[in-house]
């Protein structure tokens, strides 16, 4: 195997046990760290990408035959798909939908998991103050008498 198949393969497995830990999982906010994490590496991997192919070959890899257009389409469905199920939640926490947007148009997968990371985060700290209230005594504390 090749380098870049050896790549393929490892990204196929690892979509693999990621959608099955969401089918598995039962969880109703995902975890900001793993999806930074995961926008920091693809950043990472994309700059590497760039800085040895250059940039203009990300336009050549997509125009060069049917496969390579099949291939951009499927992202760009992927990128508005997962966009239109993000920007309700996210504009529930008041996140900033038109630079979002263009973030997540712009970079894809990238923008997106940083958009996710935000989310999730915002997210957690809104649900952190409610269970705070859940705890809190059913009665006001009594003042202490002072002498």
């Amino acid at each position: 195997m090749s380098p870049f198949e050896i790549h393929a393969a490892v990204g196929i497995a690892c979509a693999i046990v990621a959608l099955g830990y969401i089918v598995i999982a039962n969880k109703q906010v995902g975890s900001a760290g793993l999806a930074a994490a995961l926008s920091a590496g693809f950043l990472a991997f994309s700059a590497l990408t760039i800085w040895q192919d250059g940039f203009v070959e990300v336009w050549t890899n997509h125009t060069a035959n049917l496969w390579g257009v099949q291939v951009w389409w499927d992202l760009l469905f992927a990128v508005c798909l997962a966009f239109f199920f993000i920007a309700p939640r996210a504009r529930k926490v008041g996140m900033n939908i038109p630079l979002w947007a263009l973030f997540a148009a712009a970079t894809a997968s990238i923008g997106l998991l940083a958009m996710c990371a935000r989310l999730f985060w915002l997210e957690q700290a809104a649900a952190t103050p409610a269970k705070n209230d859940t705890q809190k005594p059913a009665t006001p504390a009594k003042p202490q008498a002072t002498s």
